[in-house]
């Protein structure tokens, strides 16, 4: 049975919600990671949505997160949760893709990627409209900002920049005093 390998970029860096064998630094290109979906369930309701992130397609891009190995005997099982997590609304595909491992492998992994063409999607919104709105949701799993905190904090553990995540994370704080 060839290996299950799960690329993650958002929540699944700190709260992957499977088993997993190993963990690795890993780099898809052609997305990148966005604050571009709004969130009804976990970080936000119908009310007052909040905003998670999406791989959304961009010429030129690339995303840094982690690929998880997924033991052969959890397959089944880690596939069923993250269905059940991730497709909770019809916003995010799931999509087969081929990302760089950071030890030069090359792998397929089940990747969630944003529809741009779903009524959640909201691609394009200016930083300062992104802070507000996570500043003010919340939701099923709690409120927006600790979504973006712990991604954020996540990240730099990992030693992965993103400029956006980290300015977005510091003007929530701000927002929110």
């Amino acid at each position: 049975m060839t290996s299950l390998w799960v690329f993650g970029y958002g929540s699944l860096l700190w709260h992957p919600g499977f088993e997993f064998v190993e963990a690795v630094r890993a780099r898809l290109d052609g997305w990148h990671r966005s604050f571009c979906m709004r969130s009804i369930h976990h970080r936000g309701t119908v009310e007052r949505p909040g905003l998670v992130l999406a791989l959304d397609a961009a010429p030129g891009a690339c995303c840094e997160g982690l690929a998880f190995r997924v033991a052969p005997d959890r397959q089944e099982e880690t596939l069923t949760a993250l269905r059940e997590r991730e497709l909770i609304s019809s916003a995010y595909l799931e999509t087969r893709q081929e990302v760089r491992l950071a030890d030069g492998r090359r792998v397929e992994a089940v990747t969630y990627v944003v529809d741009p063409g779903h009524a959640q999607y909201c691609g394009g919104l200016a930083l300062e409209e992104q802070a507000r709105i996570i500043a003010a949701a919340a939701g099923g799993r709690g409120p927006n900002s600790d979504y973006l905190w712990n991604t954020a904090a996540h990240l730099e553990a990992l030693g992965i920049a993103d400029p956006d995540l980290a300015w977005l994370a510091a003007r929530v704080r701000e927002i929110l005093g």
